[in-house]
């Protein structure tokens, strides 16, 4: 099934478009999602460890706006938002 991630923040930097598709199994969880984007990096980014840094800290979001933990199981065709922490002063 295909999961169209949304980019928010600085995952934005992942791609020039302000997602990455990625084809998952039926019934993936977020924890396998984290895993595909990881292997992305290393294919796309040489491994970058800040961009990996990134995806271990950040939280997901279902397509209805839910924050969703590692287990959360994907269904269906979707959207699912990649949301890095935000640092501030």
């Amino acid at each position: 099934m295909k999961i169209k991630l949304e980019l928010f923040g600085a995952s934005k930097d992942f791609s020039q478009k302000n997602f990455i598709e990625f084809n998952l199994k039926e019934k993936s969880s977020i924890k396998e999602l984290r895993q595909e984007i990881l292997k992305f990096i290393d294919n796309d980014f040489k491994g970058n460890k800040t961009y990996k840094k990134l995806v271990y800290s950040s939280t997901f979001c279902s397509e209805d706006n839910n924050i969703v933990h590692d287990d959360f199981k994907i269904n269906k065709e979707q959207k699912i938002g990649i949301i890095p922490p935000i640092g501030g002063g």
